[in-house]
């Protein structure tokens, strides 16, 4: 069983809200746009980060951190890319990755719009974390957490931090 915290679009922002929100995490997923590697580190530091680059992350990020990544906690396959589009409107680069081998969880960022979603087609679960940092036009910082045990999702709990 693992205590999973997902964000996104931290723009090189971090801040004690969102550590007291992740800190029973066991790992951080970052889906881009981390801004900087400072902010990377920081995590890092707080807790085992996975993370893709986005695209406003430099060269830095990019040598780091892969633009798709794929891997599986516990019986769970996971991909996580920036760009991944949404259910019905998948991103033209990744809608093939998709259609040939669909993960059990896809995770993307870059929209800014806190979105779960089930997908019936591909038969997965959604998850755009929205936008944990302060840049942006969201009025919202959002991030999420879940725990995975098996091949199961459950207590998945939404960080909800208006923008000051």
């Amino acid at each position: 069983m693992k205590r999973i915290g997902i964000i996104s679009d931290t723009h090189g922002f971090w801040d004690e809200k969102l550590s007291d929100f992740l800190n029973d995490c066991h790992e951080i997923w970052h889906a881009g746009d981390i801004g900087n590697l400072s902010t990377a580190n920081t995590i890092a530091t707080f807790k085992p980060l996975r993370a893709v680059h986005g695209n406003i992350d430099d060269s830095k990020i990019r040598g780091i951190y892969p633009k798709i990544l794929r891997f599986n906690c516990e019986d769970v396959d996971v991909l996580i890319t920036h760009i991944g589009g949404s259910p019905g409107k998948y991103d033209k680069e990744i809608l093939p990755i998709i259609k040939n081998q669909p993960p059990a969880l896809f995770i993307c960022g870059h929209s800014h719009i806190l979105k779960v979603i089930y997908d019936k087609q591909f038969d997965f679960l959604f998850i755009n974390p929205g936008a944990a940092g302060s840049s942006g036009f969201h009025n919202l910082r959002t991030a999420i957490r879940l725990t995975i045990d098996g091949n199961g999702f459950s207590d998945m709990e939404i960080l909800e931090i208006p923008r000051d």
